[in-house]
């Protein structure tokens, strides 16, 4: 009996120290040599060196000054990296489309456009996309012009600035990165302060 499940035993421990140890150190090892700004996770630093964010999470933005993200239904709050996930309404539910309906109203209100973007009001798979569409930026312009004290023609060639295409051309629609394109907001349109009388 033992002859007969030993090679089941070998074969169990020599391909889990293979497949489960050795080639994920060497893939993990490769990475961090030819790729280490991606294995580390696209993070990033401030002038002082300090994490700010990751490229490849989404953040929950929410002053005026900044361009808003996709909504989240990641954790419980949204935008949880450690509870990664959409809502999982089906298209049929009731309270998608309440929700979807209160906040395409709620922008349509405050943006005074009609035509709201898909991803100003419906969450990601992951909940945390860090891209928005070119569309949805631009209906942002004026509120963030106005937040910041700039000219709306300033911020939206910040924005057209930080259009990324479809990777390798095809695959995927053009974004816009919301952490780098808050970042570069930061440092060419600063918000004023309001001068002392």
């Amino acid at each position: 009996m033992l002859s007969d499940i030993r090679p089941a035993i070998v074969s169990t421990v020599l391909f889990t120290a293979l497949l489960g140890l050795a080639y994920p150190l060497a893939i993990t090892g490769v990475a961090k040599v030819a790729f280490p700004y991606q294995a580390e996770g696209s993070l990033v630093r401030d002038g002082a060196g300090k994490v700010v964010g990751s490229a490849l999470i989404a953040q929950p933005f929410a002053k005026d000054e900044y361009l808003h993200p996709r909504p989240s239904a990641a954790g419980t709050n949204g935008y949880d990296a450690s509870g990664s996930s959409g809502s999982n309404y089906g298209p049929l539910s009731a309270d998608l489309a309440k929700r979807v309906t209160t906040d395409a109203a709620a922008l349509r209100a405050s943006t005074g456009h009609d035509e709201i973007p898909d991803d100003a009001i419906t969450t990601s798979g992951s909940g945390l996309d860090p891209d928005i569409s070119p569309a949805y930026a631009v209906l942002q312009v004026d509120r963030i012009a106005k937040a910041r004290g700039a000219s709306p023609d300033v911020v939206r060639k910040i924005i057209n600035e930080h259009v990324e295409g479809a990777t390798l051309g095809f695959l995927g629609q053009p974004h816009v990165n919301v952490l780098m394109t808050n970042r570069a907001l930061d440092t060419t349109a600063p918000k004023s302060t309001p001068k002392s009388s």
